[in-house]
């Protein structure tokens, strides 16, 4: 049994956020109603790639929910969808903000309804505050949370991160505060309104370095692979590549040291502690840096893991497949009835990964079974 079978929940979200948050409670035994525009979800054209004319982007957040097209416009899709909401326990959504609410499908009319529904919005910006009606997408909202200032090279320009982290990232918060919520609900025999952002998502990322600047007022630098504030922590050159090694305490780095076959470096006073080897920086950084370049990737990578530190080449997507310890996981899994693999959830009880059950549905194909009326196309 699925941790969530028997929880019914209705998405009206679009895009990344709102659907993957709807996907984590799909895959977790939820059943997910997803609501379209009669045109679909942007989402389904966003690529190449596409499988089946439909984007890998839909593919891998539309996992495991049935389709419902409809145009809200027309008074009688939305008499259906709030007389729907009346027998769902989560409604998922990060439509235009205020749009829901234009249409009576706010939280207050339909909580009214159906006092028991979570109601979960995903927002650009946050709920409250002057900027809770702009639209927020992952490049603006990493851009105003910060995210591009601590990204990049050393001297480069500033540079977003290359996932979208912030769209999956809300989506995790969403479906956490759906599950938080569902507990509280067992207690109180109420639900509520669950509140997450893009935004605060992207400052929350960015707790590490906010609280620095709190402390010291100065922005922390950028380190393309590394952590200013550790040594070592960061990608070095080889002989064949590069390999990021993350001797990040005294002990390993004392390790990191006799691999290298440099055992005085990890006893010098001045390499002691991470305090030390930081404020002596630009001695130890290139002698480690020479020292690395004498051996290959692979030839690094036997002797730090034999010597217990940390460390790994950088994989490029046909190597993460491939290696023997990702494919001994079994993260990744069958599409439903589509013929290629997708990644699973993150997640395992007693061992188990969620299966996934169903692909991403087609547009409108749970429209005669649910009783919804069939949008007019223009």
């Amino acid at each position: 049994m699925l941790p969530l079978e028997g929880v019914k929940v209705v998405e009206v979200a679009q895009n990344l956020a709102g659907p993957y948050a709807a996907e984590i409670l799909g895959m977790l035994g939820a059943e997910v109603v997803k609501i379209e525009r009669p045109e679909g979800d942007d989402a389904r054209g966003w690529g190449p790639p596409f499988f089946e004319d439909i984007a890998t982007s839909f593919h891998s957040v539309n996992r495991n929910k049935r389709s419902v097209a409809l145009d809200l416009k027309d008074a009688r899709a939305v008499a259906w969808l709030t007389e729907f909401v009346r027998g769902q326990d989560i409604l998922v959504q990060n439509m235009r903000p205020g749009s829901l609410e234009a249409m009576g499908l706010g939280a207050e009319p339909l909580r009214a309804i159906n006092p028991r529904l979570i109601y979960c919005n995903l927002h650009g910006f946050g709920a409250r505050g002057p900027k809770a009606l702009h639209p927020g997408y992952e490049p603006t909202v990493q851009a105003f949370a910060g995210m591009f200032s601590m990204n990049g090279t050393i001297d480069g320009p500033p540079s977003r991160v290359g996932m979208q982290v912030l769209d999956l990232g809300t989506g995790v918060w969403a479906a956490l505060g759906c599950l938080a919520a569902l507990q509280r609900r067992h207690h109180t025999g109420e639900g509520c309104v669950v509140d997450t952002s893009l935004l605060e998502t992207g400052i929350g990322w960015m707790a590490q370095h906010i609280t620095g600047y709190n402390i010291t007022g100065r922005q922390p630098p950028r380190d393309r692979t590394g952590n200013p504030k550790l040594i070592v922590f960061r990608a070095f050159d080889t002989a064949d590549g590069e390999i990021v090694v993350a001797a990040a305490n005294d002990r390993l780095f004392v390790k990191f040291c006799a691999v290298l076959g440099h055992p005085e470096w990890g006893a010098d006073p001045r390499f002691r502690t991470n305090k030390d080897r930081i404020a002596h920086r630009s001695v130890i950084e290139p002698l480690l840096e020479a020292a690395m370049r004498t051996r290959t990737n692979a030839e690094w990578e036997a002797l730090l893991e034999a010597a217990g530190v940390p460390a790994s080449p950088i994989h490029d997507i046909a190597a993460v497949k491939a290696h023997p310890h990702v494919q001994a996981l079994g993260i990744f899994q069958r599409m439903g009835r589509f013929d290629f693999e997708g990644v699973a959830l993150p997640v395992s009880f007693d061992g188990a990964r969620p299966p996934v059950r169903e692909g991403a549905p087609v547009l409108g194909e749970a429209n005669a079974a649910l009783g919804a009326p069939v949008p007019k196309r223009g």
